[in-house]
């Protein structure tokens, strides 16, 4: 199996960072806004590419109650069907703690080729594991949002 992030790597956040500027950061409004973002090409390619040959898995920090809308974007981006992990609404570990589980977990079934992924310390605790990994480094980087995943463990 392949497995996908989602913000950042398949989808483009910029335009909701705003949300996570001020304090307290704006969570409803940043994730109200993931319908609206635009897909990122390079995310696109290499998912659709895998697809002929993987089972394609998303893994996000996005909380559970978003399941809908990230389903529904995934469908209207014409993203290969696929298993989708999405943290606990009161989960607030940081996301290389909470993707570092899941893929232990999908790791005990079945032979993961990578993972890709935007965020740095994800993928270093992913490789630190034995695990491949693809560095998404196609989206502009955010330091709120940097911080948001490392201190609020919001996605």
């Amino acid at each position: 199996m392949a497995v996908f992030d989602l913000d950042n790597t398949l989808a483009d956040t910029a335009h909701r960072q705003h949300f996570l500027e001020g304090r307290p950061r704006n969570w409803a409004g940043f994730f109200a806004a993931a319908p609206q973002d635009p897909p990122l090409a390079e995310g696109v390619t290499l998912v659709l590419e895998q697809a002929r040959e993987c089972e394609i898995v998303y893994l996000t920090g996005r909380p559970e109650r978003c399941r809908r809308d990230t389903l529904d974007w995934l469908a209207g981006q014409g993203l290969p069907e696929g298993r989708l992990h999405m943290r606990s609404n009161a989960d607030r570990r940081p996301a290389r703690f909470t993707k570092l589980e899941i893929l232990r977990r999908l790791a005990r079934d079945r032979e993961i080729r990578f993972l890709v992924d935007d965020d740095e310390l994800v993928c270093d605790d992913a490789e630190r594991a034995g695990f491949a990994v693809v560095r998404a480094r196609w989206a502009a980087k955010s330091a709120a949002l940097e911080d948001a995943q490392e201190r609020e463990g919001r996605t």
